[in-house]
């Protein structure tokens, strides 16, 4: 059982602390380097500190899992929700995702989907969640007048999109996909965005001068 008593925490360091090196090690050498005596020398913490906060490994991937879901999942389909006065304002909140590591953690989501290749379970978790994510993009269609199969045709062309460019480790230069983000609602909408709507999308995500061209991983 997690221990409960008052030893000073930065003996034992706390939760987030041993869930953020979890998070490092996840992303740099897979589920496999989850470890907990790994984490402890890499946090310069005694391994038995860790039993404080977990009750075991276990325990730690779960909380890791419902990191993921809460980051990514609850991004994109807050996104799918932001107002929009058409569909590509819409489909350009959801953009949002694919250029803000802070709205939508795409190392995390390529490392938790490499994960599945070890865990059915987590297959599992993270077929609900893309089903979640396609309904909410689904949601979004109808609610700008397009008929059911279209909606669904459309969000599972835009998300399978997106998901492709995430699990092939897709790198390209920033400023060449924001060039291409018109084409891309139009091939999503059936639309073309306007200027002001592109506008503001690109208010949201300058690019900024370099000496060496900016990379996106998608």
């Amino acid at each position: 059982m997690k221990r409960t008593d008052d030893t000073d925490s930065e003996t034992r360091g706390s939760a987030d602390i041993w869930l953020d090196a979890a998070y490092s090690s996840l992303l740099d050498g897979g589920v496999e380097a989850v470890r907990i005596l790994p984490l402890a020398k890499k946090l310069n913490l005694s391994r038995t500190s860790f039993y404080w906060f977990f009750e075991d490994r276990d325990e730690l991937l779960a909380a890791l899992l419902t990191r993921w879901k809460m980051k990514n999942s609850g991004a994109w389909i807050a996104r799918t929700e932001a107002y929009a006065e058409n569909i590509c304002e819409g489909v350009l909140n959801v953009f949002d995702c694919w250029f803000d590591d802070t709205l939508f953690d795409s190392r995390f989501e390529a490392a938790v989907r490499s994960w599945t290749i070890q865990d059915p379970e987590v297959a599992k978790e993270i077929s609900i969640d893309d089903t979640r994510r396609i309904d909410a993009l689904v949601r979004m269609f109808v609610r700008f007048r397009y008929k059911p199969l279209a909606a669904e045709v459309r969000a599972r062309t835009m998300y399978l999109s997106q998901l492709g460019y995430i699990s092939l480790h897709v790198t390209e230069d920033i400023s060449l996909r924001l060039g291409r983000i018109a084409e891309y609602v139009e091939v999503f909408t059936g639309q073309r965005p306007d200027k002001h709507e592109l506008g503001r999308f690109f208010a949201r995500h300058p690019v900024k001068p370099s000496p060496k061209s900016r990379k996106h991983r998608s």
